[in-house]
């Protein structure tokens, strides 16, 4: 939280300046520092290979993805290449990058493209990034573009789309017996139990000494858990204790229940402490573990990191509401334009992006939902017939922060944070808390929250 302290600090004092996107600009803009400028066009106006041929950027492009930052990406540039010549893209890639990202952006001079962190506030967007266009018009042609909308305007595109599930070996769990996909957390908790008992599996892998991969398990309290599409955004800042235990086991408890009884039933990997992100890619494709939870994006890696790719597969997370099965589905990164750069880079990065959305086939290829409407779905989401993709219905007018406020207030970090989830598999293999223990205190953090902002009670 140290780092976002610091940039709410340095956005406190950023002087506001409004931003207006209009029609297209033929030719390239000024060449001076722009703040915004209507000469950077919205970003379904631009028609690539025909606009903008003679511009010349130097573009720097922050990316969390180390491992195919020169290769995968370097073979986009020299495509992009063929039809802008003069825009150079040096991609730099961070390893830890939430934190370094967020610190990064307290400075006006991080770059020019980046994949925005979580940890940026709605009503910071307009003070830091490019619009590229209005809400309804992109949600025409995009996917997933409310997570950093604001006043109806986009100040991210996302990247890749993703479903929110687990991640096994198809070997590992016919192996120990389990002949049909858990739908429940018990029947799923009893599918991790045969791994261990039959196999030489790991049966879940929290690679917890990531970090990251604890506050992923933060995307399934919404759709997956709940099949509402309303549940974060607008009931969850009206609701009242949240994180309780419900009878039919929906709902965000459920989800961190898996997490903690997985823990506590040393189900998971023996020292959480010493695990290994990269080498457990291999590890799963060897089938020396059984399962991770992680977004449809990681369906790829797995089956990229070893020879046996046929045998990972990907399964809705085992929650069911009323007899049927949800899934969350949203923006994994998404791509943000410095404001404070030139307007020729602000353009030339917009170029960029609407290349990588439209003619890369990115998300195809990283096994995600397609960004761009009229592109078709990856075979590696099959599994995922029959159940009802859900996406987060945006806040209503005037509440557009009010998620945020009270995420930051109470201190949960959801979706931006991974220190709680980390404390939840702390608290499981050390023995120091019950999971409605942890509840309790998130319920009554939440409750502040809400009493601080007098948010009232609907749900």
């Amino acid at each position: 939280m140290k780092a976002k302290k610091v940039l709410s600090a340095v956005l406190a004092l950023a002087t506001l300046v409004s931003m207006s996107a209009c029609g297209t600009s033929k030719s390239s803009g000024t060449s001076g520092a722009d703040s915004g400028s209507s000469a950077v066009p919205n970003i379904y106006d631009i028609k690539l290979g025909e606009d903008y041929k003679d511009i010349k950027a130097d573009l720097t492009f922050l990316t969390h993805r180390t491992d195919i930052a020169d290769t995968v990406f370097a073979d986009y540039i020299k495509k992009f290449n063929e039809l802008y010549p003069n825009i150079k893209i040096t991609y730099d890639a961070l390893t830890d990058y939430a934190e370094e990202a967020t610190v990064r952006l307290t400075t006006d001079d991080w770059g020019d493209i980046m994949m925005i962190p979580t940890t940026v506030q709605k009503n910071e967007l307009p003070n830091l990034f490019v619009s590229f266009g209005k809400l309804d018009d992109l949600n025409k042609v995009y996917n997933f573009n409310n997570n950093f909308a604001y006043k109806g305007n986009v100040y991210g595109i996302a990247s890749v789309g993703n479903a929110q599930g687990i991640v096994y070996n198809k070997k590992v769990f016919e192996a120990a017996g389990v002949t049909s996909l858990p739908k429940t957390p018990d029947e799923f908790l009893d599918a991790l139990q045969k791994i261990k008992d039959k196999t030489d599996a790991i049966p879940m892998y929290s690679n917890y000494a990531a970090g990251w991969t604890m506050g992923a398990w933060d995307a399934y309290i919404g759709g997956s858990a709940t099949g509402d599409a309303d549940f974060m955004n607008v009931k969850l800042p009206h609701m009242k204790n949240p994180f309780s235990k419900k009878d039919d086991m929906t709902g965000p408890y459920a989800v961190y229940y898996v997490l903690y009884e997985a823990t506590k039933r040393g189900l998971i990997e023996d020292d959480p402490t010493t695990t290994d992100w990269e080498g457990s890619k291999g590890m799963i494709n060897r089938g020396e573990i059984g399962c991770m939870v992680l977004g449809s994006w990681a369906i790829v890696q797995m089956q990229q990191a070893g020879d046996n790719a046929a045998d990972i597969a990907y399964m809705p997370f085992p929650i069911s509401v009323g007899g049927k099965q949800y899934a969350s589905a949203g923006p994994d990164y998404c791509y943000g334009i410095n404001k404070k750069v030139s307007t020729d880079e602000q353009i030339a990065a917009m170029l960029y992006i609407k290349w990588l959305t439209e003619k890369s086939n990115f998300a195809y290829d990283q096994g995600g939902i397609p960004i761009d409407k009229t592109q078709k779905y990856p075979d590696t989401l099959k599994a995922f017939d029959g159940i009802e993709l859900v996406v987060d219905t945006p806040a209503p007018e005037g509440e557009e922060t009010l998620f945020n406020d009270l995420n930051t207030a109470s201190e949960l970090g959801i979706n931006s944070s991974n220190d709680k989830k980390s404390e939840i598999l702390e608290a499981a293999m050390n023995g120091t808390k019950t999971l409605d223990q942890i509840m309790d205190e998130w319920n009554q953090k939440w409750t502040a929250a809400q009493e601080k902002y007098k948010v009232e009670i609907k749900y």
